[in-house]
């Protein structure tokens, strides 16, 4: 959201891996050193939560001291680098995580571990963002289901998971899996890879804009000339809905939005959550609106010559406090709030203290100064996160 480039190391001068950050012009600044406890070897990528901080899996480390090299974590970072331990696997959870986490539609992360669990074998878990983990599936080490996924997730915009694994499946060579984020949780194995097709995917799924789900596979394949079975990229078509992709989630009205798709020659509208935005089509897969006033938490739709195409994201608008009035006052004053995209608003705060508050407009929110407030920002908590007042509101005897 700054510009900026996050990333991890697995190695370090010293230590267990980083945690870095690199601007446009090449600036490297490290924001956090591994230190075993906290985790060692992120190896996986991070990924951006819709709260703006960064979460991440180490492969090794933590507390649990059943594991000689530890479990491994989960961690968040913000992007001014306060790190925190979200969880410590602990073999009943799985560990040694190797790929990424995504955040879900529901907010929750999901991922997966390549070793321990029920069977020893890895799982597919699910964490919300304070870090409480719920095991979703254990992988039994059976030829049937499949084992040791080493790639991460991806939610499709059927709202189910789609992932791989390493080994198992009917012929040994790795499976693709299909499970529900909702219990009970329902797994089923799509494909075996056969060797011929692929063998051992050690990379997450992506869904194209198209709704079919491409990847790739470490080995196997029919090319035997330079290095034997060297891969395959494969495709898995699931009958999914088209979709469109939005390059940012999360802006205030007047900003201009990527979209990607297909099919935008001849569109007639882009919407939302249902507000009309005005939008300039550059091609056939690309083009841009800005979000309009009024706009509400919500997906994106564009519609086409071929229909309606929406977006597999919730487009949050971010709220904005521009004044308030009067700006000091005792316990029971009301304040008149005014702002841009309040209509969603589910909490107003005088400094941390909740005040009762009614909604009048889009640009209006009246609240009264809640008992035990104390002189500070007011704060607006919508569906499409949280925005603070420049000014302080003083709180008089």
């Amino acid at each position: 959201m700054d510009g900026n480039f996050y990333g991890t190391t697995t190695q370090a001068n010293i230590g267990y891996g980083t945690v870095y950050k690199v601007t446009r012009s090449g600036e490297l600044t490290t924001l956090y050193s591994f230190d075993f406890t906290h985790g060692e070897y992120p190896f996986a990528p991070l990924v951006q939560g819709t709260d703006g901080n960064f979460y991440g899996t180490a492969e090794l480390g933590g507390t649990d001291t059943d594991c000689l090299d530890g479990c491994g974590t989960v961690f968040s970072i913000t992007p001014s680098g306060q790190f925190t331990v979200l969880f410590n696997f602990d073999q009943a959870h799985g560990g040694t995580p190797l790929g990424p986490l995504i955040q879900g539609s529901d907010g929750n992360f999901y991922g997966t571990t390549t070793a321990f669990g029920d069977f020893c074998c890895g799982v597919v878990f699910k964490m919300t963002p304070t870090g409480t983990v719920t095991v979703l599936y254990s992988f039994p080490g059976s030829d049937v289901d499949g084992f040791n996924p080493i790639a991460g997730l991806v939610q499709a915009n059927d709202g189910n998971l789609y992932g791989t694994t390493t080994s198992g499946g009917l012929t040994e060579q790795g499976t693709i899996f299909e499970i529900s984020p909702t219990s009970p949780y329902n797994y089923r194995v799509l494909y075996n890879f056969d060797g011929t097709t692929g063998a051992g995917p050690q990379v997450g799924l992506v869904q194209h804009t198209n709704g079919i789900l491409y990847g790739d596979t470490e080995t196997g394949g029919t090319d035997t000339q330079y290095c034997g079975p060297c891969g395959t990229f494969y495709r898995l078509n699931m009958g999914l809905k088209p979709f469109v992709r939005l390059v940012s989630a999360s802006g205030k009205v007047a900003t201009t939005v990527e979209i990607l798709g297909q099919g935008f020659t001849g569109t007639t509208e882009v919407s939302f959550d249902g507000t009309s935005a005005t939008f300039k089509v550059s091609s056939g897969t690309y083009l841009t609106a800005k979000v309009p006033a009024g706009a509400l938490t919500g997906s994106v739709t564009v519609a086409t010559p071929s229909g309606d195409l929406t977006s597999n994201q919730t487009f949050r608008v971010t709220p904005q406090i521009k004044s308030f009035t009067p700006t000091k006052g005792p316990v029971g004053t009301l304040v008149h709030i005014t702002g841009v995209s309040l209509t969603q608003a589910t909490s107003v705060k005088f400094g941390s203290v909740s005040a009762s508050f009614t909604i009048y407009s889009d640009t209006k929110v009246t609240a009264y100064v809640p008992a035990g407030a104390q002189t500070g920002n007011i704060t607006i908590t919508t569906a499409g996160g949280t925005c603070t007042s420049k000014g302080v509101f003083t709180v008089t005897p």
